[in-house]
Formats: C-alpha cells, sequence, structure tokens
C-alpha cells in the first residue's frame, strides 16, 4: 500500500512539472499586449508607418465603424486595431505574419488576414466609395475640374487623364474569375490590369481593377462606365470636355490622343510635347499610389484571391485620395528610380490603326 501511495505521489510530481514547462512554452510565445500608436509615435512616424495623420485615421475609424464587426469581449480585436492592421499592410506590403509580430498589432496571422478582410470590404462599401472616389457627376463638377486642367496646363476641356497599370499577383487558383494564363502579362508575370483616371491635382477619380493582366487597355476602356458616360456627353452636345490617353487607345472626340511621329519644331510637334507633358501626370499619380501603398509595387506581389486584390487596390486608391484631400506629405524619401511601376509603355508607330 505505501509502495502504491508513493508511486501516485512521483507521477502527480510528474504531472506538475510537464504542467509547469508546458506553461513556460505558452508564455513564451504568448503575444505581448499591442502598443497604443498613437501614443508612443510621433505625427511623422506615424504617417511614414500608416500613410495617413492621427487625425485622419482616427476620422477613418468613425466612417469604417458601422461595417466592421465591434469586440465582443474584452479581449477580442479593437476596430482600432483591424484599421492599424490593414494601413500598415497596405502600407508595407509585408506578410501577415511580420505584421502580426508587431508590437503595435500582436495578432496572429489569421487575424490579421480577417482584419484586412474586413476593414477592405468597408472600404469597397458604396456610401464610402462615392465619397472618396467617383467620376464627376455634375456640370459644375466637370467644370470645376476642367478649369484646374486649364489653370496648370493651359488647354481647355481635359477633365481627366486615362492609363493602365499592372499590380502584381500570385498565380491564382482556378476557382478565379478567369482562367490562370489570362492574368499573365505582356511583362511575363501574373497580374490584374488597373485602369486609373486622375485629375490635375493628381487625385483619382476612377478606378478599374476588375480586369486580368492579358487584357489590353482599350479593351478595358472599352467597356467601362466611364467610356459610355463620355460618349452619352458627347452625343448630348457637350463637346468641350474630353479625357487624355496615350497611343493605346483609339482616337474619339472624348478621347484625344497624341499625334502619329509629328516633325519636331512644328505646330504639330509642339502640340505632342504639351501632351506628353500633360500626360506624364498620371504617371506620377500611378508612382506616388504605389509609394504610398507599397503593397502595389510589383515587387511586393499581392498574395491574394484576385477579387480580394481587387478590393485591397480599390481600398488604397481610396486613401490615396483622402490623403491628396487632405496634403499628406509626399514619401518623397522613399521613391527610387529604378521601381517598376507596372506601368506598360506603348510605342506611337505600333498602334496607328487604333487611331482611325
Amino acid at each position: 500500500m505505501e509502495h502504491f501511495l508513493n508511486l501516485n505521489y512521483i507521477q502527480a510530481i510528474n504531472n506538475l512539472e510537464i504542467m509547469e514547462e508546458r506553461q513556460d512554452d505558452v508564455d513564451t510565445i504568448r503575444f505581448h499586449e499591442p502598443e497604443n500608436a498613437f501614443d508612443i509615435l510621433t505625427e511623422r512616424a506615424f504617417v511614414k508607418k500608416f500613410r495617413l495623420t492621427k487625425g485622419l485615421v482616427n476620422i477613418l475609424i468613425d466612417e469604417l465603424r458601422p461595417y466592421l464587426e465591434p469586440p465582443s469581449r474584452k479581449s477580442a480585436i479593437s476596430i482600432e486595431r483591424k484599421v492599424l492592421t490593414a494601413l500598415r499592410i497596405f502600407e508595407s506590403g509585408s506578410y501577415q505574419q511580420d505584421i502580426g509580430e508587431n508590437r503595435a498589432s500582436s495578432l496572429s496571422q489569421p487575424s490579421v488576414s480577417k482584419c484586412i478582410a474586413e476593414v477592405c470590404d468597408a472600404l469597397n462599401m458604396p456610401n464610402i466609395c462615392n465619397k472618396h472616389l467617383r467620376f464627376p457627376s455634375s456640370l459644375n463638377e466637370l467644370n470645376h475640374i476642367r478649369q484646374e486642367f486649364t489653370n496648370v496646363y493651359g488647354i481647355p476641356g481635359v477633365i481627366g487623364i486615362i492609363d493602365c497599370t499592372h499590380v502584381a499577383i500570385v498565380p491564382p487558383k482556378a476557382d478565379g474569375p478567369y482562367p490562370e494564363h489570362i492574368y499573365v502579362n505582356r511583362k511575363n508575370y501574373h497580374s490584374i490590369n488597373v485602369q486609373l483616371i486622375c485629375d490635375s491635382n493628381m487625385g483619382i477619380i476612377n478606378v478599374n481593377a476588375k480586369y486580368p493582366g492579358s487584357t489590353h487597355d482599350s479593351y478595358i476602356w472599352r467597356r467601362s462606365a466611364i467610356s459610355t458616360i463620355m460618349e452619352q456627353m458627347n452625343n448630348e452636345g457637350m463637346r468641350s470636355y474630353y479625357l487624355l490617353g496615350d497611343s493605346g487607345y483609339a482616337l474619339r472626340p472624348w478621347l484625344m490622343t497624341p499625334l502619329n511621329n509629328p516633325e519636331p519644331n512644328t505646330p504639330e510637334g509642339r502640340s505632342n510635347e504639351w501632351f506628353s507633358k500633360t500626360r506624364s501626370l498620371i504617371e506620377r499619380t500611378n508612382g506616388l499610389l504605389k509609394m504610398r501603398f507599397r503593397c502595389l509595387l510589383k515587387h511586393r506581389v499581392l498574395h491574394y484571391h484576385p477579387i480580394k486584390a481587387s478590393k485591397i487596390i480599390n481600398a488604397c486608391v481610396i486613401l490615396h485620395n483622402i490623403c491628396i484631400k487632405n496634403n499628406v506629405p509626399e514619401p518623397i524619401d522613399e521613391i527610387t528610380n529604378d521601381v517598376d511601376l507596372g506601368m506598360h509603355y506603348v510605342e506611337e508607330n505600333h498602334l496607328n490603326h487604333l487611331n482611325k
């Protein structure tokens, strides 16, 4: 009997030691309490990490709050933490686990993924999109944008500049909206071909991020709602409003393209110089968008399903517009000249037949 009790005692001690060792293991991998980025970061450091100012992030949190799941218990992820986590992913393009282990997040990878999905869905809600991203819907708005282009570039009639840019994605699985090979662009990587239209202040007034990388820019344009709107405006007599595009687009009364191979030092040549100078604005807009939200850069690659990747692109465009409207400083110190911004330039003499 005494021997049996001794064995039970020894077993109990062993079990206690095993439990203590397991608890030690849990303690070593347990996440720390997240630090409050609003308190520990200066305004400049906050903008560098999240791209928006502290005040703008607070406003954004209030706007998105109705569309985000509120915490159901004390240990649940707060709405503020969800928004900051998503902004950090958009800014850096890092892997979810790296962001989760950051002291300001302290989340598991699945939790980071859930934060991104919730915030993206919220930013893509019609009420949010219509507030921060929309094509002019009234004559006053059209005239305002046209006058701003006239003031800056000296030529009346322009209400926007159009071009497409490629955002790299991982090869999609078979359940995507298009077959995997359709996403391979002419530079031989998988991407989404994103149509952008900008105003004179580098704000984006239209984005179309639905088409795979092999889709031609002109195809996207012909099937876009803005193409239909511009044609209807022209048919109704509003012929003094047009967009600027490169030679990849067909020349139309509502879409101006450059002249084909004009002689230098001629009126046609000078017109093309003006055209090139003005149209470069969309390239600068695209560069600023991708350097501000680096998840869109080619070498970062969006590791998401194409539909979710499109939502992330839309979300970044909305955040870009918020920055433009509120004069948030550009990340100038982070811009380098050797970054591939995903614009596939068109040789002027290769697509002359499109302008006929």
